[in-house]
């Protein structure tokens, strides 16, 4: 019987070191990625087209191994840029100080000019009390960038742990997959609660900055853009590809993520949130699910022997599902045909993906992964079952690998 494995989750990633930086649920185990560098030669140059935190390219950095990353949200490209740099000794000196007067900053505003992020029932989220301590702990971070000497690198740092403590003290709970709310919010006495938020900002801070010291010798780089059109986004060309797409589930990364890109300004209203979603592959949010009802698939060829049939089984219970997973393949299937065009010859990838379940038909995932594949010119296309998922009891988790020749 194949087992749960938490050390293939993002559980696993939560105490190594950069890796735990800040917590995503969907994010695939750092193991999986050195797992795989081991029983493979050393690769002179990795992509991951859907980096997500940064995992495959903080693990190749890590390694000494040249990596690229595509990211299509600004902030995950934002966060696996700051996880996947070098910090000086000069960065992390500036972020002790800067963590030290953010406070006193923020004590002296007076309270009707803070700014509070434009979150739909924000108070789901924080106390009126917790988000006025937030407001001006972020008020202080960003009169901090003029009011003492700092650096990109620093400040990248210390916005790292202000959505550390935003998110710790918030009502978001991580019992599923993607995000619900506690019922109940216990509360403090004011001033209580606003020096125990500064003693845990100050704490963050330092256990980011203990992870960030000594420099990678892998260079990093890592590009805002769309994985369905590799080949106008990197120079390419790379002899192995490491990655874990969104599984098609319908489950929206934005939704999780929704608290921080509010509040360092990625997104300022409701329908951008939709609008990322839409372009992403994989999760619905808002504008995309109406959109989803409209779209109509091109002459693309998802070449699975069964796979309209597939469609039409879940149609016959919800014409919108339907549609998300024929998109879904869509997608991947124009990513992988861009993906041939900037592979060495003998380049070998790896793709972590999962199979899902609607209603009572599954989805064989890693099965139509291995036919597109082998439709776009891939060879010694391999299926392995890494773990079962902690959902139904059909759920696994694979990793596909294959070769380019």
């Amino acid at each position: 019987m194949t087992a749960q494995r938490a050390d293939l989750t993002f559980k696993h990633n939560l105490k190594q070191g950069r890796h735990g930086w800040l917590r995503l649920t969907p994010a695939y185990s750092v193991k999986i990625v050195q797992d795989i560098l081991h029983e493979i030669n050393k690769p002179s140059l990795v992509l991951d087209p859907f980096s997500g935190t940064g995992t495959t390219g903080l693990v190749c950095g890590e390694y000494g191994i040249n990596c690229d990353l595509i990211e299509i949200n600004p902030f995950l490209t934002w966060l696996a840029t700051a996880k996947t740099r070098s910090y000086s000794e000069t960065d992390l000196d500036l972020a002790r100080h800067i963590s030290q007067e953010i406070f006193s900053l923020a004590n002296r505003v007076n309270g009707n000019e803070l700014w509070v992020p434009p979150i739909n029932h924000i108070e789901r989220w924080w106390t009126e009390e917790r988000l006025e301590i937030l407001a001006r702990l972020f008020y202080g971070i960003q009169r901090g960038r003029g009011a003492v000497p700092t650096s990109d690198a620093a400040l990248d740092l210390i916005t790292i742990a202000f959505c550390r403590v935003a998110i710790e003290w918030s009502n978001a709970a991580f019992n599923h997959q993607s995000m619900s709310f506690k019922e109940d919010l216990p509360s403090l006495f004011a001033d209580a609660e606003c020096s125990i938020i500064a003693d845990s900002f100050i704490t963050n801070v330092q256990q980011l900055i203990s992870t960030a010291g000594g420099p990678l010798t892998g260079r990093v780089n890592v590009f805002n853009g769309d994985s369905r059109d590799v080949a106008s986004i990197t120079p390419g060309l790379y002899d192995c590809v490491i990655t874990s797409p969104p599984y098609p589930n319908r489950m929206s990364y934005i939704r999780e993520l929704r608290p921080y890109m509010y509040w360092l300004g990625y997104l300022k209203e409701a329908r951008e949130a939709g609008d990322l979603d839409w372009k992403a592959i994989g999760g619905t949010w808002g504008i995309a699910t109406s959109r989803l009802f409209q779209w109509k698939p091109d002459e693309t060829n998802i070449a699975y022997e069964g796979f309209e049939s597939i469609i039409k089984a879940i149609a016959c219970h919800s014409p919108l599902l339907a549609n998300y997973v024929h998109k879904y393949f869509t997608d991947i299937a124009a990513h992988l045909k861009s993906l041939s065009y900037v592979l060495a010859p003998g380049a070998q990838v790896f793709y972590i993906v999962g199979n899902s379940k609607f209603f009572d038909i599954t989805v064989p995932v890693e099965q139509i992964y291995s036919s597109l594949m082998s439709h776009y010119g891939f060879k010694d296309v391999n299926v392995q079952v890494l773990r079962k998922r902690n959902s139904k009891k059909e759920l696994y988790e694979y990793l596909i690998s294959a070769k380019w020749y």
